[in-house]
């Protein structure tokens, strides 16, 4: 004999008593669900007769599948474990008049103490909390994703890559507004952090950074929520790194002093004291403090057995020696120690050489151009000619630290503005520096 459970109500008031109108619904219903909760898979849902007499009847030992529950939960608003909670009572009270009316003695089990939980109750809230709209190839697409940004973007740059990067966190957070397993939901916290490190990385490069700051502080607040300190330690650099473009060299310092302190032992701390701590020391003339910081950054490269090579400049990873060198260059370039410039450039040159970042190329072409003007005995038309061939590198991918380099690189040279080699540069400067981009970039410096 049928059940009256709710579901059997509500289907009743809502005249959807045969498959052909319920399954109509319920069909729609899918669809509906499948694209608020970005899950395709639900739009093919459907119900055969023999399920819908099934459900109607209430004739149940386990509850639907739970893609099937989750649609007939958004169809008729109630959780499943109240929609068939009567199909597991005993007869209703309709049943047990008939039998007293008819003299017969009531057979059933005796009612449940009030202590008692429904077992499906504690099936469909075990269900509900282990239950999740984020699969394990959800993340693995996530996370290839931002791998594959990281590893084009000295390639392809921050204007190419910047929208792919944006869809990576909206997709993220969308499902961190949904429901997920503790394991699940970390790994969408260790993802929308790196998602949004990347895209503050992106905006120093363009010269946006107050934008920068802000993915920063958002990347450091959701890694830390999960004791993520790899990533944590990587916003902290990158904040770092677009506080020193935005001439904050105090704030840069401090800002990656105080991530040092906190592990300081740890890979991070590379870039953090090479890329954080002695760029900045060496733009406020700290000499002993910059080479303390070199120093410190070349002995946590040994201790963790680095690349030799030019790692990416956005990368998650650790930082090469190379790159640690090369901004060694870039620290004495502002205490203007032309010879230690020359000697550290030249010992990493193959290296740089051989790189495919044409970013890293020309930057340190840039320093050893800027060390040679500040040589005792200047080499003007070499300096130059370094000069134009890092805007060459470089083309139509401006990025906010070339941008300041060539035109710091420009106004050294005032001096000799009758060069020929300098008038060369500074035509090919200006025609440059007139792209959006770098226009973009100069409104940002002023």
């Amino acid at each position: 004999m049928p059940r009256t459970t709710l579901l059997r109500q509500l289907l009743q008031q809502r005249h959807l008593t045969t498959h052909e109108a319920f399954a109509a619904q319920y069909e729609r219903a899918a669809a509906r669900l499948a694209e608020l909760d970005r899950d395709p898979r639900l739009a093919s849902l459907q119900v055969s007769p023999r399920q819908f007499d099934r459900w109607y009847g209430g004739e149940l030992l386990t509850l639907p599948r739970p893609d099937a529950c989750r649609v007939l939960e958004h169809m008729l608003g109630r959780p499943v474990s109240e929609l068939f909670s009567r199909a597991y009572d005993g007869d209703s009270a309709h049943d047990r008049d008939e039998e007293s009316s008819t003299g017969q003695q009531a057979t059933s089990a005796p009612p449940p103490r009030e202590d008692d939980e429904n077992p499906l109750d504690i099936v469909t809230r075990t269900r509900q909390l282990t239950a999740s709209n984020a699969d394990d190839a959800t993340l693995a697409f996530l996370d290839s994703s931002l791998e594959g940004i990281a590893s084009r973007y000295e390639q392809d740059g921050p204007y190419v890559l910047r929208p792919q990067a944006r869809q990576v966190r909206q997709l993220a957070h969308t499902l961190l507004d949904g429901r997920q397993p503790p394991r699940t939901r970390r790994e969408l916290f260790r993802l929308a952090a790196r998602a949004s490190g990347l895209l503050g990385y992106m905006a120093v490069n363009t010269g946006d950074f107050a934008l920068s700051e802000a993915y920063c502080t958002e990347a450091r607040e959701l890694s830390r929520e999960i004791g993520d300190l790899d990533t944590d330690l990587w916003a902290c650099g990158t904040l770092s790194f677009s506080l020193y473009y935005a001439g904050r060299y105090d704030e840069a310092d401090a800002c990656a002093a105080a991530a040092v302190e906190r592990a300081p032992h740890h890979a991070q701390c590379i870039r953090l004291l090479a890329n954080g701590r002695a760029r900045a020391l060496g733009k406020t003339g700290a000499r002993r403090a910059v080479e303390r910081a070199i120093g410190q950054a070349l002995r946590l490269s040994d201790l963790h057995e680095v690349p030799v090579g030019l790692t990416s400049c956005i990368s998650f990873e650790p930082y090469g020696r190379a790159r640690t060198l090369a901004n060694a260059v870039t620290s004495h370039v502002a205490l203007r120690n032309t010879a230690q410039v020359l000697r550290d450039a030249e010992h990493i040159d193959d290296l740089v050489e051989q790189s495919s970042s044409s970013w890293s190329r020309s930057l340190v072409r840039l320093d050893v151009a800027t060390a040679l003007l500040q040589q005792r005995t200047p080499d003007v038309d070499h300096a130059m000619a370094l000069g134009r061939e890092a805007l060459r590198l470089c083309g139509d991918t401006p990025i906010s630290s070339l941008y300041q380099r060539s035109r710091d690189l420009h106004e050294q040279a005032e001096p000799w503005r009758d060069h020929p080699a300098v008038r060369d540069y500074g035509d090919e400067f200006r025609t440059w520096s007139s792209q959006p981009a770098a226009l973009a970039m100069a409104s940002s410096a002023s």
